[in-house]
């Protein structure tokens, strides 16, 4: 009979949601402060940039605090598109490319590469020529 109890007690009633291990809970907490403390960081720094380089370069700009850093920083965000991390950047590309080489003919290959000698050393390799 204390068995049985016992049992009751572990088990929670079936129309209770199943919590979550405590691990991912500190991990998921870990991640929010983490997210805080880089955005504090990153508009610390873009805020001591501006008010270093820009006023003394232009003589009618003021200096700014950290919440308008904060701005500008999601600004270029939106415009520029930074920070990484989505679509997988840079790698993603340099595999496509790969493939898409391996996938080409020696007459391909060529043609792709006259049409980019105007870039880089081949460039300057035809003008000594």
């Amino acid at each position: 009979m204390d068995q049985d109890l016992d049992q009751d007690k572990q088990q929670p009633p079936q129309w209770m949601p199943a919590r979550r291990p405590r691990r991912l809970r500190m991990g998921f907490l870990l991640k929010a402060v983490c997210a805080v403390l880089c955005v504090g960081v990153l508009g610390g720094a873009v805020m001591l940039l501006w008010n270093w380089v820009v006023p003394p370069i232009f003589p009618g700009a003021a200096a700014i605090g950290f919440w308008r850093a904060l701005g500008l920083l999601v600004l270029c965000r939106i415009l520029f598109g930074g920070f990484r991390g989505r679509h997988g950047g840079w790698h993603e590309k340099k595999r496509r490319m790969r493939e898409r080489w391996q996938a080409m003919t020696p007459e391909e290959r060529e043609r792709f590469e006259s049409r980019m000698c105007m870039f880089g050393r081949r460039r300057a390799e035809r003008r000594d020529e």
